[in-house]
């Protein structure tokens, strides 16, 4: 498994529990990469410096987004709103969608195949096709131009 399987993984974890305990409203307080930092050298303490690097990255990308991240998670998902979605699920699909969006240096199908590998780790049964649905729509989208107005 690839470093930044293991970062992505780390990002999960560490957005599912701001998403917990801010009940899917992240804030992104002053005090961010304190806050990583405690819970990647609780969880991870033997990580390296590159992975737990775009672990926080994404992190924080997919918190100082949210607004932009879930609006286009929310025009892909025919009847689910990311507020409807599980934690883990919309959790993978922000990372995601960040990466799609926001880091071009990332192959789509790279991200869309780490997104499903994550998914089935963590998520439930259907996760992983459910992810993969939406990503591939967002990607088509992406190819065509539909979410220029959020970058």
């Amino acid at each position: 498994m690839g470093t930044r399987r293991l970062s992505r993984k780390i990002a999960l974890q560490f957005l599912y529990q701001i998403d917990s305990a801010s009940r899917g409203g992240y804030v992104l307080t002053s005090d961010f990469h304190s806050d990583f930092k405690s819970f990647s050298s609780f969880h991870y303490p033997t990580a390296d410096g590159e992975m737990l690097k775009f672990a926080s990255m994404l992190s924080r990308g997919v918190v100082e987004n949210i607004e932009a991240v879930d609006s286009i998670i929310n025009r892909c998902s025919e009847h689910w709103k990311v507020s409807r979605m599980s934690m883990i699920d919309r959790n993978v699909l922000r990372f995601s969608v960040y990466e799609i969006v926001f880091l071009s240096d990332i192959p789509l199908p790279v991200t869309i195949n780490e997104a499903i590998e994550v998914a089935k780790e963590f998520g439930s049964e259907t996760s992983s096709a459910f992810v993969n649905g939406i990503l591939d729509k967002i990607g088509k989208g992406m190819e065509k131009g539909e979410f220029g107005d959020v970058n």
